[in-house]
Formats: C-alpha cells, structure tokens, sequence
C-alpha cells in the first residue's frame, strides 16, 4: 500500500525510543513533511547518537524516560530486540496510555503489551531502503488497536515507502525474511555481479554502475507492469542466447532451491529471537 504524502504538521507529538538509523529515516520524512522538531520526544542513552539527532533534526533528545513522554500519542520502539525488556520498564509509567510502534525485530507484540502495560501495540518490519523513502513494512496490530491507531501510523510511515498489513502476526517472520532482511540479497547479488564485471575487464566504476542501474530499472519495470516476473524473465530469455546460457548455468547450480532454503533460514531465525528475547 502505498501512500500519498501529506503534511506532517498537524500530527500529534510523537516518542522515539532509541536514536538509531530506523528512527531517523522516520523522523527525517516527517520532519521533512512539515512537523515541529519541538513535537517530538526521543530517549537514546548514547551521547553520541543525542548529539548527532541534535544536529540533524533540531531536536532535543534525552539520556533517560521522564515525564515528557507522557504527552506523546505515539511511542516508536527502535531499540535492539536484546534491550527491548530494560528499556521498556523506565518508560512504562509514562507512556501506557499512548500507542506504541515497535520496528524492533523478532520480540512479539504480546511481549511488548506485557512489558508496557497495554495491549495499544502495533509491530511493524521496516528495512534499509526506508532511509531514501523506498522501504517496504509489514505492519500487524494487536486488536486493541483502533482504526484510528492504524491511520496515525500510516502518516508516520508513509515517508519511508509502502506499507503492508498482515492480519496473523506470524506472517511477520516471513515478512521479515523476505523484505526485511531482503536488502542484504540485493546487495549479495548487485556485489556477484560488479565482481563478474571487473573480471571481465571493465573498471570498477563502470561494473558498479551497470549492475546497480540494472537492479534499479528491473525492479521499477517489475512494479510497473502487470505481469508475474516470470513473463518478464522469459521476455528477456531467448533459447540460445546470452541470458538462456546465464539462466541454465544458474539453475545447473541449484540457485534458485538454494536462495529460497536461505530464506527459509531467515524465517526460522526471526522465530528464534522471539524466542530468545521475548520472554523476559
């Protein structure tokens, strides 16, 4: 789903638990879209990072939760899934009546209710391609959640790219291994290809930009037409060729079988850290 781009000045003042790179491709578009910096409350406990938002966003952060949170209507957890627990326990006296967004990996929404005290949760998979506005969330909220909840964190997203709901929280995991960790499978290949190219005798530059500018226009051809990227493939295949002689030596090494086991992979583990870290 994506959405059209409004102004963000009329939107509630809004927490950020955590400063890092999530947060600030969040708080850049709406900032960019027109809300105050003065409307938003940001809790990141390393000087550093305080220091760099500052400079960056105009904003104020602060070392640790106080009362200030308590005049947010949304609170966005961008903390590590390992630090989510600790975390959340300073904040809770504050924020339990707001709406909280995790885009922290792996911790279940029951988890997140449990430690904040409310069952106003909502979990969103953002990846790296938020940080230029082409992201792409998965989204799901616990039925608590109001209409109205879902509207405001659309808004807040929308600067980062598409949305998508999912109604059963496990349909996370698979988001996750297919989007949220789906960027470094771009790179991986974007980096085989450069790599192929400069063997080949081309300069380094020149095998970059072929291979990114080839990953960029596919991608927007792919979204643009109607037809399955199977049909484009086979438009681009011709028996005998170039691409027929590349495709055949792909499927010969078992790549296709072996990309889909590796996302497999990447399913399991996402699993695995709720696991881990979602029991505290």
């Amino acid at each position: 789903m994506s959405l059209p781009s409004t102004s963000a000045a009329a939107l509630p003042p809004i927490a950020f638990i955590g400063g890092g790179n999530m947060a600030s491709a969040i708080l850049g578009g709406l900032i960019r879209q027109g809300l105050p910096p003065a409307a938003v409350e940001i809790v990141e406990p390393f000087e550093d990072a305080r220091a760099r938002l500052a400079q960056q966003f105009g904003v104020e952060p602060r070392a640790h939760a106080s009362v200030a949170l308590a005049r947010c209507r949304l609170i966005v957890w961008a903390v590590k899934p390992q630090t989510f627990a600790e975390a959340a326990a300073p904040v809770r006296a504050w924020a339990d009546n707001g709406l909280h967004l995790s885009v922290a990996a792996g911790i279940p929404s029951a988890s997140i209710a449990r430690w904040l005290g409310t069952e106003n949760v909502i979990r969103a998979m953002p990846n790296t391609p938020a940080l230029v506005g082409q992201g792409m969330t998965g989204l799901f909220a616990r039925p608590a959640v109001e209409s109205d909840g879902r509207r405001l964190v659309e808004q807040v997203l929308a600067p980062t790219g598409d949305l998508l709901w999912v109604d059963a929280e496990d349909a996370l995991d698979a988001v996750t291994a297919v989007s949220g960790s789906g960027p470094a499978y771009v790179f991986y290949f974007i980096e085989a290809m450069i790599e192929a190219g400069i063997e080949m005798g081309l300069p380094p530059a020149q095998a970059k930009q072929l291979a990114i500018g080839t990953f960029t226009g596919a991608s927007t051809l792919a979204k643009a037409s109607s037809e399955p990227p199977s049909i484009l493939r086979e438009r681009v295949t011709s028996k005998g060729g170039t691409t027929h002689a590349a495709l055949s030596a792909l499927e010969a090494a078992g790549v296709k079988a072996s990309f889909k086991q590796a996302i497999r992979a990447a399913e399991r583990r996402a699993g695995e850290l709720a696991d881990e870290f979602g029991r505290a």
